[in-house]
């Protein structure tokens, strides 16, 4: 619900009918209109009428939001979201590439790997500490030992670190240590790892789940942001359909869907879209142009050998390339 404010209102009041509507267990955001002040109500309002608002002389109108989600909308929120670490910003005109590999396998490898990633002009490093296998015998990760590696790497090349978050048990450390929290397509919808995440207030890389909607993945961030985090980026990662040609089908019209609907930052992954390292190129470009915040891009140095989706990681060589390419697709659709 959106509480329409009189262009004569008085802050006193204003600030004492948001009072009220959180002492009623409401959300309240205030927004800033081309030609009006707002308040934005989240939470269950089918008890709310415009009698609610009948004592208080600020209250011009009210207009009922029909979509589920409310906090990640453009209803409530019309400016673009601007995600940041240092120096570093996602989303409201700044682009970033996240890269690196599928998983920390030693500390050579990530040195090396960041170091080149760093070098060809990405803004972020990803690495998976603790990685969610289909095979309980597949390699799940170096665990802490993983986290203390991509430290290492975060300070000898500056790149903040994204890693994915499996369990509550390790929150701590995660919230200590990470500079963005990733949720991975198989816990979109754990929605009690997304109220814990969310009450760090950390920045959150939020995936797509395996098969889920928009508005799925819209009122996941809903949990997060309800829970306090207001830094929360939204990735397209394939979604899975009868197609098995690639690994996912990459649902490139999330993007602009996506950006019309929500004011955050919204990135593509084209290595777990297409799960092949020859079509990672065509479908990263094709992301720019259609107006992706970001892309997250698996990086190998050896994909040949590594211990997880080696088969849609691309070689350093071929990374350094790729950014010449995906600057000049990103000057020409902002030119």
């Amino acid at each position: 619900m959106i509480i329409i404010l009189k262009p004569n209102a008085e802050q006193a009041e204003v600030e004492l009918l948001a009072k009220r509507m959180q002492e009623r267990g409401f959300v309240v955001q205030s927004i800033q209109g081309e030609n009006a002040k707002m308040l934005g109500l989240a939470g269950d309002t089918t008890t709310i009428t415009a009698d609610t608002f009948a004592r208080f002389e600020c209250v011009d109108s009210i207009v009922k939001v029909m979509e589920p989600y409310k906090l990640p909308g453009r209803r409530f929120h019309p400016e673009d979201t601007i995600v940041s670490v240092g120096d570093k910003k996602l989303g409201g005109g700044h682009f970033g590439v996240i890269a690196g590999p599928c998983s920390v396998e030693s500390e050579d490898q990530i040195l090396s790997i960041a170091r080149d990633v760093a070098g060809s002009g990405a803004s972020f490093l990803r690495g998976g500490a603790f990685k969610p296998r289909s095979s309980p015998y597949a390699f799940q990760g170096l665990g802490l030992d993983g986290l203390e590696l991509l430290k290492i790497a975060r300070q000898k090349t500056g790149l903040p670190i994204v890693t994915e978050i499996l369990s509550v048990d390790y929150l701590e450390e995660f919230a200590e240590n990470v500079d963005i929290i990733q949720i991975g397509a198989r816990n979109m919808q754990n929605f009690s790892l997304l109220m814990e995440v969310g009450k760090l207030g950390k920045p959150v890389l939020l995936k797509r789940g395996l098969s889920s909607t928009i508005e799925e993945l819209l009122m996941a961030a809903e949990y997060l942001m309800h829970e306090g985090s207001s830094q929360v980026i939204l990735c397209e990662r394939g979604i899975r359909t009868f197609e098995t040609a690639t690994r996912n089908t990459m649902d490139l019209s999330a993007v602009p869907v996506l950006k019309n609907k929500s004011h955050l930052p919204v990135i593509v992954d084209p290595s777990h879209g297409t799960g092949h390292w020859n079509l990672v190129e065509h479908m990263a470009l094709a992301a720019v142009a259609a107006g992706a915040d970001g892309l997250i891009i698996e990086v190998h140095n050896t994909p040949q050998y590594a211990l997880c989706d080696g088969q849609q990681s691309i070689t350093p060589e071929v990374f350094h390339h790729l950014m010449k390419k995906i600057n000049r697709v990103y000057e020409a659709v902002h030119e």
